[in-house]
């Protein structure tokens, strides 16, 4: 291998990099000349497992860079989800880096939780050969800021592994500390690994460091992608997307908005997969900012960093949701105000209910007199993020387009009108094929069956249908043998059947095998997507015994879960043997990937 420059002379000082990727790239560059300076040295003996809890996908992104980063420095590595790894396992590893999302009020993210119940058991093997490190992702606009990171942390140490280095909680905006964090561990690794020849995951002595997947996390859904280049586009960097199509599906009679976009892709080079996730960035509503300002009485043309203040609120602040630190000062200003005597009363729930709907104007309202100037209120103003939406098309029947099917939000009374960031953006603001920033939020954990003969279920109720349109596509386009159900609903069969005329037709195609469909309020009693599983329990068991995937899309807070309830009941039923046997039956299809979510 020829030697490198220095790393001063790889990396010009004025490339568009920040301090934290930079120090990433540097160690990266000199992993890779120390590794050709080992390669006569044969394999390496120190494997890094980075084990992952992902949601969305940034945390398996993560997982790949570190694995990554490890090899590029002469390391072994693999990336493995959480549940794919049992905790003899574990005590088997002895260097674990863990990535880890949280999900919901705290919880542990979709592909984490078996692997949280299994090492708080009282019989787990001690820890005491492993050397760990943990990285959080999370959003600090939710009480349990990182709370699953924070778990696994304290339950390696608690186990009697050793901490290589302090755990990382990242905000939203996760890039440069994961950047950081990443650099410091991999650096300290690979530094130790050299001064220790000999010493790698399996003894010294032992075999070579094994970089594939551990088999219990191969296959499963989504195992048919292949691995696709990483692209130019992303949050620091999107793409200029024209949007070519805005079209309302649902009834105007309806009491809900539901539209169709369709994205073009020009020569973006953008590779999806059906599964994926697009990433919208929104601009807020002009008129919202208007009225912000007028509040305030603040000049919108105003200097900010060179820039006007009411572009600066326009594009870069998040003024629809409140953010904590924003919640804190007005009670701080205001003790009198109707929001300070609801945070008094310390229930978390009675506040979230209290700030449902209401935004940053809504606030300052209530706070009156006492309301901060605008030079006190922006520090206090979260930055404005990007908005992810499943996307309801197939890159097998519309390579170049995404679609993207989305709920515009619209609520208020007599005295304010609100509306949805990005929803309404995308339906009011923008005009025909204006342009939209978007990047691509690839998740690999949520994509149609390798085995096209697999038969798929699909629970996707209201704006849920969206990724199951495009993994119907996907099998038609593919020609696919693979039996395929789809339950969906919504409250009115004559005015919310979205893509009805589509899904008749893959029906008659015999793409779509059966269709359950549950419009809740066309009958006086209501009826849901688990209705429709509790009465089709005998079938829905037979899918499953013959190898049927589950895939549910949606509401997170109620309808997830009482799906997920409908499915140990089925399986209770069917099997006669008791809520344990239902429970351990669902995470086997869960630890298998046979059981897979997209909720939000």
């Amino acid at each position: 291998m020829s030697t490198l420059p220095p790393t001063g002379q790889l990396i010009p000082v004025d490339a568009p990099f920040s301090a934290a990727q930079e120090s990433w790239l540097a160690g990266f560059i000199a992993g890779i000349a120390a590794a050709g300076k080992r390669a006569a040295g044969g394999a390496p003996t120190t494997t890094v497992d980075v084990l992952f809890g992902t949601q969305t996908g940034n945390a398996e992104f993560l997982a790949d860079e570190l694995v990554a980063g490890a090899k590029a420095r002469g390391l072994g590595g693999r990336a493995t989800p959480l549940d794919a790894v049992t905790p003899e396992q574990l005590a088997g590893m002895s260097h674990v880096l863990v990535v880890t999302s949280t999900y919901g009020e705290g919880e542990m993210p979709d592909n984490a939780g078996l692997f949280w119940d299994a090492i708080q058991a009282s019989t787990v093997p001690r820890l005491e050969g492993l050397q760990y490190a943990v990285l959080g992702l999370g959003d600090t606009s939710y009480d349990e800021f990182c709370q699953a990171g924070k778990l696994l942390d304290t339950r390696f140490e608690q186990l009697g592994a050793t901490r290589i280095h302090e755990r990382v909680d990242c905000d939203v905006d996760f890039e440069d500390p994961a950047a950081l964090w990443s650099a410091a561990v991999l650096d300290r690794l690979a530094a130790e690994a050299g001064a220790r020849p000999g010493a790698g995951s399996h003894g010294a002595g032992g075999p070579a460091a094994d970089t594939t997947t551990p088999p219990a996390a191969a296959g499963g859904a989504g195992a048919s992608r292949t691995s696709r280049p990483g692209s130019q586009w992303n949050k620091r960097n999107p793409y200029r997307a024209p949007l070519v199509v805005n079209r309302l599906l649902s009834s105007p009679r309806s009491a809900k908005e539901i539209r169709h976009f369709e994205f073009a892709l020009g020569d973006s080079g953008i590779e999806y997969a059906a599964g994926d996730a697009l990433a919208v960035v929104p601009h807020n509503d002009p008129a919202l900012v208007d009225q912000l300002l007028g509040h305030l009485g603040a000049d919108g043309s105003a200097d900010v960093d060179g820039r006007p203040l009411a572009e600066v609120l326009r594009l870069d602040r998040e003024i629809r949701t409140p953010s904590k630190d924003l919640v804190a000062d007005l009670v701080q200003r205001a003790p009198a105000s109707e929001l300070a005597a609801v945070v008094s009363h310390g229930d978390k729930h009675e506040l979230d209910r209290w700030l449902w709907g209401r935004d940053v104007l809504d606030l300052l309202r209530d706070a009156g007199s006492a309301a901060p100037t605008m030079e006190e209120l922006l520090p206090n103003l979260r930055g404005l993020q990007a908005r992810q939406y499943s996307i309801s098309s197939s890159p097998l029947a519309h390579p170049d387009r995404i679609h993207l099917t989305i709920a515009s939000v619209r609520y208020g009374d007599v005295h304010r009108s609100h509306a949805g960031v990005a929803s309404t953006y995308l339906a009011d603001r923008v005009q025909a094929d204006g342009e939209v920033d978007v990047y691509l939020q690839p998740n690999a954990a949520f994509g149609v069956p390798a085995d096209s003969d697999a038969p798929m279920v699909m629970i996707g109720p209201g704006t849920g249908i969206a990724p199951f349109r495009g993994f119907l596509h996907e099998r038609a386009a593919a020609g696919a043998s693979g039996a395929n159900w789809l339950f969906f609903g919504d409250q009115h069969r004559d005015t919310d059947f979205v893509y009805e005329d589509e899904l008749i037709d893959l029906q008659e195609r015999g793409v779509l095998t059966r269709l359950g469909l549950a419009f809740s309020r066309d009958q006086a009693e209501k009826v849901y997507v688990q209705t429709r599983m509790r009465e089709q329990a005998a079938e829905l068991y037979r899918w499953l015994e013959d190898g049927a995937f589950v895939y549910v899309c949606g509401d997170a807070s109620r309808m997830a879960k009482d799906v997920e309830q409908a499915l140990l009941d089925v399986v209770a039923e069917q099997r006669g043997r008791g809520a344990e046997d239902a429970a351990a039956y669902v995470a086997d299809l869960r630890r298998a990937k046979r059981y897979v979510r997209d909720v939000y």
